[in-house]
């Protein structure tokens, strides 16, 4: 944050963290390249109820219904509003903003220090 703001003040709020990618039950010999670790996991993630008694991705799309909800009620009462966070829980709140009426303007994809701009319809 501070290297973004420049010494203005900004806030980091829990509500923002990165959607859970709990490692699937495989076992311990089973191995493979960490990109494909995380596309499992988030795979075993979607299609498990209880992902070992953490955040389901239900409750993580009504985080992220809420997390568009605060986003837009900044951004409603004139503040600039700049989000800087995980891909995949960027990419749950976008799918939220845009149920909501606003409408990805620049997307840059999800790599490394990439941006998504969001724009009210």
């Amino acid at each position: 944050g501070d290297a973004v703001c420049g010494g203005r003040v900004y806030k980091s709020e829990d509500l923002f963290i990165e959607a859970p990618l709990p490692p699937p039950a495989l076992p311990s010999w089973f191995k493979m390249p960490p990109r494909l670790w995380g596309v499992l996991s988030r795979l075993c993630w979607h299609l498990c109820r209880n992902p070992r008694g953490g955040e389901t991705r239900k409750e993580a799309e009504q985080r992220a219904g809420r997390a568009a909800d605060y986003l837009i009620a900044r951004a409603e009462h004139g503040h600039d509003v700049l989000l800087l966070a995980h891909g995949y829980f960027n990419f749950m709140i976008g799918k939220q903003l845009q149920a909501r009426g606003w409408k990805l303007t620049l997307d840059q994809g999800f790599k490394y220090w990439r941006q998504r701009r969001f724009e009210r319809v």
